[in-house]
């Protein structure tokens, strides 16, 4: 039994697995709201089949990148689950679950087929990867600016799905005839068979120790409200 927490978009979702099974989930994309809804969001879904954290076997969360504050909200909520209850922490890169909720979609493109998980970075960057039909990793997460002749090594060799909410900002640039663009928004449930896969091969987070991974720095706005 599982309970995943995935918070690097704008879009903040939980849910429940037993094996590979979902449960069930939540999720609320309304804007800045993480820090608010993530614990009562939490609280329906065991509530649901009558559980508590205790219950739950793990807990799994985005480890980024993502949105910096998103990605702090859930890992405080998950690290304070697994210090209050001892169980282990799970963190899953936060493009894996995009991957696997496109791949399901897909299953009749050809085999050689990649799938590119891009999470918005602002501007004309984004955090991507490459994935084989399969959702191995073929390429390490990368903060990449998007131009013209982005990802068209790949492109010349095949189909490549450009999926996750930092991939439509993308379509007008990358203009190759194989790229497809698949619109998909983050939901947590996508985390369940990596999640799963770790869960099984014993590789934990340290409770303790955790941070998730910014990939950059963070950079705070400057307000425009006058202070005096």
């Amino acid at each position: 039994m599982l309970l995943l927490i995935e918070t690097s978009t704008e879009v903040c979702s939980v849910a429940l697995s037993r094996g590979e099974s979902l449960l069930c989930s939540r999720s609320n994309d309304e804007p800045k709201s993480h820090a608010r809804i993530i614990a009562p969001m939490i609280k329906d879904i065991l509530d649901e089949y009558s559980l508590s954290t205790k219950d739950c076997d793990a807990v799994a969360v985005s480890e980024g990148p993502g949105s910096y504050t998103g990605l702090r909200v859930g890992a405080s909520i998950a690290k304070g689950i697994c210090y209050g209850t001892g169980i282990p922490l799970i963190a899953v890169n936060s493009l894996e679950p995009i991957v696997h909720l496109v791949a399901a979609k897909i299953v009749d493109y050809p085999e050689d087929t990649l799938i590119v998980p891009m999470i918005d970075a602002r501007r004309m960057e984004v955090y991507a990867s490459i994935f084989n039909m399969k959702c191995e990793a073929l390429s390490q997460t990368e903060a990449v600016i998007i131009n013209e002749e982005s990802f068209m090594n790949e492109l010349q060799n095949g189909i490549v799905v450009f999926t996750g909410d930092g991939a439509l900002k993308c379509k007008s640039i990358i203009t190759h005839p194989n790229a497809v663009f698949i619109e998909s928004k983050m939901d947590a449930s996508g985390m369940i068979i990596p999640a799963l896969k770790k869960f099984y091969q014993g590789k934990f987070a340290d409770v303790a120790y955790f941070e998730p991974y910014y990939l950059k720095d963070f950079v705070a706005g400057v307000s425009k409200k006058r202070m005096f």
